[in-house]
């Protein structure tokens, strides 16, 4: 992991580091949750809500551990950017979501979105972690990428 990002400073290998402190040993996907919501929340300034979205059920998902305004309770797959990404097990990287079909304004600040699907040990999708910005093509695809990685860390040994 490079030791921070080029367009924001953000020290991804500082992250995934404390991360992997935090979480040592626990298995709990709600405490791993709210525990990495909490530290990628915090750890930029683009990150205007951070939460996770679980798979509760077949094609639904509820919300979680989240930090930032309230989100949406329950998403189906077949709705907005956290359905797609739940839906298609890919990333979602949405540079402008009014221009998004069937983007779901849970927050009106909102203006860009990455969405990453969770998986366990596995490999099903568990839940989505939803990062939104109250600015316009805010996230890269070295986002993306970083923040997969940390979640495949913490999440694939459930």
């Amino acid at each position: 992991m490079p030791l921070a990002s080029p367009e924001t400073g953000l020290d991804y290998r500082g992250l995934a580091a404390r991360i992997a402190s935090l979480t040592e040993g626990e298995t709990d996907a709600v405490a791993l949750m709210a525990t990495l919501t909490c530290e990628i929340h915090h750890a930029d300034a683009r990150f205007d809500w951070t939460g996770f979205y679980r798979v509760t059920e077949p094609e639904v998902l509820k919300i979680g551990p989240y930090q930032g305004g309230h989100g949406c309770l329950v998403i189906p797959f077949s709705r907005g950017v956290c359905g797609a990404a739940a839906r298609t097990g890919r990333t979602q990287l949405v540079a402008d979501v009014d221009a998004y079909p069937g983007h779901i304004a849970c927050a009106s600040t909102t203006r860009s979105e990455l969405v990453i699907p969770v998986r366990n040990g596995a490999g099903d999708v568990i839940a989505v972690l939803d990062i939104d910005s109250d600015r316009a093509d805010a996230f890269t695809q070295a986002d993306a990428d970083e923040l997969s990685a940390i979640l495949d860390a913490v999440f694939g040994r459930l």
